[in-house]
């Protein structure tokens, strides 16, 4: 399975990514996981802790233009693999993970290229026998760019409040349009029966599948302040038992 996660910035999708790599990993299922973010934070999530600072990302100019008649198609210049491979790196439960180039420089111009990659390696990578999950960047600008078409389910993550439910709402518009072939929400940061009703409400509203939900967690503010995965800290956190039974809806 191809799964791309997106959500309004601080909506949390960076955290449900990682410790979704993390559950399903530890059930024997293969895992590559992709940041697709400008602003990168995912190594930390899936348990790099320091070693975050070693994690390689793509070279910007990996993707070629191949005319084909009157049509042109993007191609990668390394074979998919091969740059996984080369610049992924090893997290704990065996998880892989690849970076988006991320800006170094100001006023250097858009990041046409960072989405490229990504779009072509997503395309060009197959999921028999393993998962492949793509943390997006919070902005709707990977589906304008389609960075994520190759995707089969796009994950949303929704906090119980307009602006994030707004946020959701564009997001999925736009997936239906790419044509991705399921969208799913998850409301994230649920803490009483009010804010899981209002996203039961919404997504009703909308047509959009409701995958589950997740509570309000403490524990996670607090593994992050000392730099440690959620899962490391505590693997029986509210939040993280949450995404383990999303875990089991997705797979099964």
């Amino acid at each position: 399975m191809k799964l791309a996660v997106a959500g309004k910035g601080g909506s949390g999708k960076t955290t449900i990514a990682g410790i979704l790599a993390r559950v399903i990993a530890r059930r024997g299922v293969d895992v590559l996981a992709i940041d697709a973010d400008l602003n990168p934070n995912l190594a930390s999530i899936l348990g790099l802790g320091p070693d975050a600072s070693q994690v390689r990302q793509l070279p910007l100019h990996v993707v070629k233009r191949q005319e084909r008649g009157s049509a042109a198609r993007l191609e990668l210049t390394t074979p998919a693999e091969e740059l996984v491979l080369d610049y992924g790196v090893d997290c704990p439960d065996k998880v892989r993970l690849v970076c988006m180039a991320e800006p170094h420089q100001a006023a250097t111009g858009c990041m046409c290229s960072s989405h490229e990659a990504i779009r072509v390696l997503l395309r060009d990578l197959s999921a028999e026998g393993r998962l492949i999950i793509a943390d997006m960047e919070a902005s709707p600008e990977h589906l304008t760019r389609a960075t994520p078409e190759a995707a089969d389910v796009l994950l949303a993550v929704a906090e119980p409040y307009f602006r994030s439910l707004e946020a959701t709402r564009r997001q999925a518009w736009l997936a239906r349009d790419l044509g991705i072939a399921r969208i799913a929400v998850v409301a994230n940061k649920v803490r009483d029966s009010w804010d899981a009703d209002a996203i039961a409400a919404f997504c009703d509203r909308h047509e959009l599948e409701l995958l589950g939900s997740v509570p309000y967690d403490g524990t996670l503010g607090e593994a992050d302040r000392v730099n440690v995965s959620p899962v490391d800290h505590d693997a029986q956190a509210a939040a993280v038992v949450a995404v383990s039974h999303l875990a089991d809806r997705l797979l099964g």
